[in-house]
């Protein structure tokens, strides 16, 4: 079950075009990235990113035929972006899941792999993409509204299964066979979860699954090392009812890697697609990924929810920030004039009137054992470089920024 959709395919051409790419003449924005046939001493270069690309669409299949042209202004400027980046791992959130993972394949050859407006191409060799719960169908009542069917009773919101599906692309290779997943786990068998039973009722509530799309942990091969790709999207806190369930869904699902952190009986609970019961061990490294929904004080989000791994003993939060989100929030004002935290570190551009504005909700935090070098949000202040990319509704690319840290690697 946890291999369906994968795609661990390696052509020779991409494997080559990855090797070479220390020689290619990396973009401003990227030059502090390496590639992996480039190293310093015993340590290796390595830039992590998350990006939710928007590359979702109202109808199943209409993502797919939008990549085979080639030509689609939004992915192309999406593509764009990602080349300006240059990371060596990616996490993309937000791009339908096909059967096939065609999908993929289509976006790297078409789009990541075409110089787009001068721009170097970009290969990754190396991708992971699986099922995930948005769009499939539960049988159930899941909103309580007297009928059974549609997007709100799927196992995660979505018109169609594979909607806001997630995609991991890697320069390094992944191993594929110690992938784990959790798609399938029971949001009643956390314990202490947040679950509202009074709102599900007895026969329901044993049965949802805690992941809105799915929890994946995509171990990659750096050098010697591996690194645990922990990528994620869990709900957002929103469009809820006063039982609360999106919030507190989304909660409990960023609470599912703070226990998988935690070996021994905190994590006991947690068991994979696969069968497999515990956490990730205490001596292995790892970075999370993803559009977590979730902002340290702003927005609705419930109290302390990000918390749970911003103040997690293994986690180390890098603060990865822009002058681009500064200047949006001036700009736009709005909810943005009572926010309390700091607009520098705002990843995502939302509605500013009435709410939420702009807020903090995607993340790259790595171990606390992993050496960081520097961090950033792509987020350009208007008139500069890569601004027309970013810029504001409706946006050519997405809502969301692509937020990336720069790692050392012992090799």
């Amino acid at each position: 079950m946890h291999n369906g959709g994968m795609t661990p395919r390696v052509t020779r051409r991409r494997a080559l075009a990855a090797a070479a790419a220390a020689g290619l003449g990396l973009p401003a924005a990227a030059e502090a990235a390496t590639t992996p046939s480039r190293h310093r001493g015993q340590f290796q270069n390595l830039r992590v990113a998350t990006y939710n690309v928007s590359l979702n669409r109202a109808q199943e299949g209409q993502l797919l035929t939008d990549l085979a042209t080639g030509e689609d202004p939004q992915i192309r400027a999406v593509a764009e972006i990602i080349q300006l980046n240059n990371p060596d791992v990616l996490l993309l959130n937000e791009f339908d899941h096909d059967e096939d993972a065609r999908g993929v394949d289509l976006f790297r050859e078409k789009y990541l792999e075409v110089s787009q407006h001068g721009k170097s191409p970009v290969f990754y060799p190396y991708t992971y993409t699986a099922p995930v719960n948005t769009g499939v169908p539960s049988g159930l009542d899941l909103n309580r509204d007297g009928t059974v069917g549609g997007p709100d009773d799927a196992w995660g919101f979505g018109e169609f299964p594979g909607q806001y599906g997630m995609v991991v692309l890697s320069r390094h290779p992944i191993l594929t066979d110690e992938v784990r997943t959790f798609q399938e786990l029971r949001w009643a068998d956390m314990p202490s979860n947040l679950l509202p039973t009074e709102f599900y009722g007895p026969e329901i509530s044993p049965q949802l699954r805690l992941s809105s799309k799915s929890h994946w942990d995509v171990p990659v091969r750096v050098g010697s090392r591996t690194l645990h790709v922990l990528a994620a999207h869990p709900t957002p806190p929103s469009f809820d009812g006063p039982e609360k369930r999106n919030q507190r869904r989304n909660s409990d699902e960023i609470r599912l890697w703070a226990d998988y952190l935690s070996p021994g009986q905190r994590s006991r609970w947690i068991v994979d697609d696969a069968g497999t019961r515990g956490g990730l061990a205490a001596r292995e490294q790892f970075v999370i990924l993803g559009d977590l929904n979730a902002d340290p004080v702003d927005g609705d989000s419930w109290p302390g929810a990000i918390d749970q791994l911003l103040d997690h003993p293994r986690v180390q939060d890098t603060a990865p920030h822009s002058e681009g989100g500064t200047e949006a929030a001036e700009l736009q004002g709005g909810a943005n004039a009572e926010h309390t935290g700091d607009p520098r570190l705002d990843t995502a551009d939302f509605n500013d009137a009435p709410v939420p504005g702009n807020l903090r909700v995607d993340y790259v935090l790595p171990s606390r054992t992993l050496q960081v070098v520097s961090s950033a949000v792509y987020w350009p202040r208007q008139g500069e470089p890569g601004s027309e990319l970013t810029g504001q509704y409706p946006f050519p690319t997405s809502d969301h920024r692509l937020v990336r840290v720069d790692l050392q690697i012992q090799s």
